[in-house]
């Protein structure tokens, strides 16, 4: 029967988090009572220990560095200004959400729907676009030039076999 309650899955729920209440109490009294139970427990956390340090993944060097310095920063603000953030009722942020509720957007309207470009840009783009016309004329007045050898080419081939028979 302890074998059975052991292979159930509860101790799997149990430390993935998952477990009921009800389970979580149940789980409990059987691990005081039956020292099966907790061997099979600690077994089943220290492999899941194992399979989270094996798929672990280093962060990258100056993580730690870069929370710490965040952390002294908040420290640093909450001594300089004893005054905690409160919400104030006149405030016009109508799309103000609080951190806990989950993530929040700000809406943004624009004015209008064109690209401003820096004036430097500006003669830039409209030299490429010069000079993409003039390469547009220069690949259409080849064409029609090959086109026109490639017929002479060919009337010539024909004057020649005639001139052979």
């Amino acid at each position: 029967m302890i074998q059975q309650y052991i292979n159930s899955g509860i101790l799997e729920a149990y430390v993935t988090g998952s477990a009921s209440e009800q389970e979580v109490q149940e789980l409990l009294y059987m691990k005081a009572n039956y020292p099966e139970v907790n061997i099979a427990l600690k077994e089943l956390e220290n492999d899941m220990e194992l399979i989270a340090q094996q798929m672990a993944i280093t962060p990258p060097t100056r993580t730690w560095d870069k929370i710490s310095d965040s952390i002294d920063e908040i420290v640093l603000r909450q001594k300089n200004d004893p005054k905690k953030f409160e919400e104030q009722e006149d405030t016009n942020y109508t799309n103000f959400t609080k951190p806990d509720n989950g993530p929040h957007y700000i809406e943004v309207e624009a004015e209008n729907n064109y690209m401003k470009v820096h004036k430097a840009w500006k003669w830039v783009l409209a030299a490429i676009f010069v000079l993409g016309k003039v390469f547009l004329a220069f690949a259409i007045y080849f064409y029609l030039e090959n086109r026109q050898a490639k017929l002479q080419l060919n009337e010539l081939k024909t004057e020649l076999r005639q001139l052979k028979k």
